[in-house]
C-alpha cells in the first residue's frame, strides 16, 4: 500500500533545484557568446573593422610602418585591437545596458553566484577572441604574413590584455549610465585605435605624447604582440608587467565599485 509520500515522489521527477555550477556556467558562457554574436553593432566592432583595417591598411601604402612589410607590423597591432573591442568596449556596452534594463539585478538573483555570471562574460570574450584571432591571422596569412616568437608567449600577452581590458570595461559598465558608457566606450574605442600604436607607430608622434601612450594597456599589448611575432623577440616583461598591474588595477576597480542596479 502506497503512502503519502510515495504519491507525491514521483509528481517532481526530475526533482527540482539549482543545476550543477559547472553546466550554469557553461550555458551562461554559451548565452552570452550568442547574444553577442547576434548583435550588429558588436559584430562590426569586433570583426568587421579590424578586418577591414588589415586588409587596407596592408594593401594601400597609407601610413608609413618602416621597414619591411606592412602586414607584419599591422597584424600583431590589430590582434591587440581585436581584444580591446571585445573585452572593453563590447563587454561595457552590453553589461551596461544589461545594468541598466535590470538583467543583471534579475540574473544576480539566480541559482548563478554573481561571480559565475562574471567568469560566464569573461568565457564569452574568450570563445570571441578565438573567433576573431582566427579570422585575422587566415586574412594575414592571405596577405603574406610571416609570424615568428614563441606561441606561449603570444598566449600570456593576449590573456594579460583580456583581462586589462575586461576589468576597465566592466568597471566603465558598473559606474556610468548605461548612455555614458556607450558613448565613453567608442569614444575610448576610436582615440586608442588612433594613438595607441595599432595602425600608426608610437615613434611617429611626439616625445611628450609618447611617454604617455607607451604605458596604456593598448600600447603594451600591440608592442609586446610586435616585438615577438615580427621582430622574433625573448619575453616582453615590461609589456607584460604593464599589462599584469593594469589588469589588477581594473579588476580591483571593477570589484570593489561594480553597481548591479
Amino acid at each position: 500500500m502506497s503512502t503519502e509520500a510515495d504519491r507525491t515522489a514521483g509528481i517532481f521527477a526530475p526533482r527540482p533545484g539549482a543545476a550543477p555550477l559547472g553546466r550554469m556556467i557553461a550555458a551562461q558562457t554559451a548565452l552570452e557568446t550568442r547574444m553577442l554574436l547576434r548583435n550588429g553593432e558588436q559584430l562590426l566592432l569586433t570583426v568587421v573593422i579590424p578586418t577591414l583595417l588589415l586588409a587596407l591598411f596592408a594593401t594601400v601604402d597609407i601610413v608609413d610602418t618602416g621597414a619591411g612589410r606592412a602586414v607584419d607590423f599591422l597584424a600583431p597591432g590589430v590582434l591587440a585591437l581585436a581584444v580591446m573591442s571585445t573585452a572593453f568596449t563590447g563587454q561595457a556596452i552590453a553589461t551596461g545596458f544589461e545594468r541598466r534594463y535590470g538583467v543583471l539585478k534579475r540574473l544576480g538573483a539566480s541559482p548563478l553566484p554573481r561571480w559565475a555570471l562574471m567568469t560566464a562574460k569573461t568565457g564569452s570574450v574568450l570563445v570571441t577572441e578565438l573567433l576573431q584571432i582566427a579570422l585575422l591571422t587566415t586574412v594575414a596569412f592571405a596577405l603574406g604574413w610571416s609570424p615568428r616568437g614563441n606561441p606561449l608567449t603570444v598566449a600570456a600577452l593576449l590573456l594579460l590584455g583580456t583581462a586589462a581590458f575586461s576589468g576597465l570595461g566592466l568597471l566603465m559598465a558598473g559606474t556610468l549610465r548605461a548612455e555614458a558608457t556607450l558613448a565613453a566606450a567608442n569614444l575610448v574605442f576610436i582615440l586608442l585605435l588612433v594613438g595607441g600604436g595599432v595602425i600608426v607607430p608610437l615613434e611617429r608622434f611626439p616625445d611628450a605624447a609618447q611617454s604617455v601612450l607607451q604605458v596604456l594597456p593598448i600600447a603594451a599589448l600591440s608592442d609586446g604582440l610586435r616585438d615577438v611575432l615580427q621582430h622574433g623577440a625573448p619575453v616582453p616583461w615590461g609589456d607584460l608587467g604593464l599589462l599584469a598591474g593594469w589588469s589588477a588595477l581594473g579588476l580591483g576597480l571593477a570589484a570593489r565599485f561594480f553597481r548591479w542596479e
